[in-house]
């Protein structure tokens, strides 16, 4: 089976045909442009969840609530899903983002900054943390790590870490949350997922957003990184608002 159609399969049967993955990043190529794509998107249950909004700050995008005053616990809700260094662009589903970010300034690495950290405390879901990396210099290259409860003692951590080839133009590497709906939800499991990036920043947007559930989406971004002069561009979508 080729890249493409792996790809496609599994754009197909883990988000189009899944109700609730979750939170997900996908890191890779632009097909048409020479520069990077990263992808990340939000989804809710609850009325908490869903009253929140993408905000780009420059080169950051963070979560902030709609309606402050609905807000039943911002810990968990509330953080910076997309950093940047000097050649390096992070992206995660929660407030790890500036963790990463803080001790890759001071010397650290990615791993170490991990290792400092858990799985989300939200029993019984125990929500994974997925953090991604792309480094530009001396030669591109992406990290991924996913958290995950251990599924005999949730008290646990489970960490695995990913460092894949890099994709050709028009495919990402991706991680989700969930593997789908449940009570409680179950986590992602395997290897990260070949997915596609074809189009435009636009373009890829937009498949992105027609795919994912419309009953639990709540807000996708995607960033793309020049491969040229590292400058980046973010945009957004969000449906609810204030």
């Amino acid at each position: 089976m080729d890249a493409a159609t792996i790809a496609l399969n599994n754009f197909e049967i883990h988000l189009q045909k899944n109700p609730y993955p979750g939170r997900g990043l996908v890191v890779g190529r632009s097909a048409v442009e020479d520069a990077w794509l990263i992808v990340y998107w939000i989804m809710g249950r609850s009325a908490s969840s869903r009253n929140r909004q993408f905000v780009i700050e420059g080169s950051t995008l963070r979560t902030e609530p709609i309606d402050s005053s609905k807000m039943e616990d911002p810990s968990l809700l509330i953080y910076e899903a997309m950093l940047e260094l000097p050649n390096v662009y992070l992206v995660s589903n929660g407030d790890q983002t500036r963790t990463i970010a803080d001790l890759l300034q001071a010397g650290s690495s990615f791993d170490s900054a991990l290792a400092t950290r858990e799985r989300e405390p939200d029993a019984p879901n125990y929500t994974p943390r997925i953090s991604a990396m792309l480094e530009l210099q001396p030669s591109p290259a992406i990290t991924l790590s996913i958290l995950k409860a251990n599924p005999f003692n949730p008290d646990l951590t489970d960490r695995f870490a990913y460092r894949p080839a890099t994709p050709a133009p028009g495919f990402g590497v991706g991680l989700t949350t969930y593997q789908g709906d449940g009570n409680p939800l179950p986590s992602f499991h395997g290897d990260p997922l070949l997915l596609p990036l074809q189009g435009s920043q636009e373009y890829v947007l937009e498949a992105y957003w027609h795919a994912l559930n419309v009953e639990n989406l709540v807000s996708l971004a995607v960033k793309q990184i020049s491969n040229v002069d590292g400058s980046s561009h973010i945009m957004v979508r969000n449906r609810y608002s204030a």
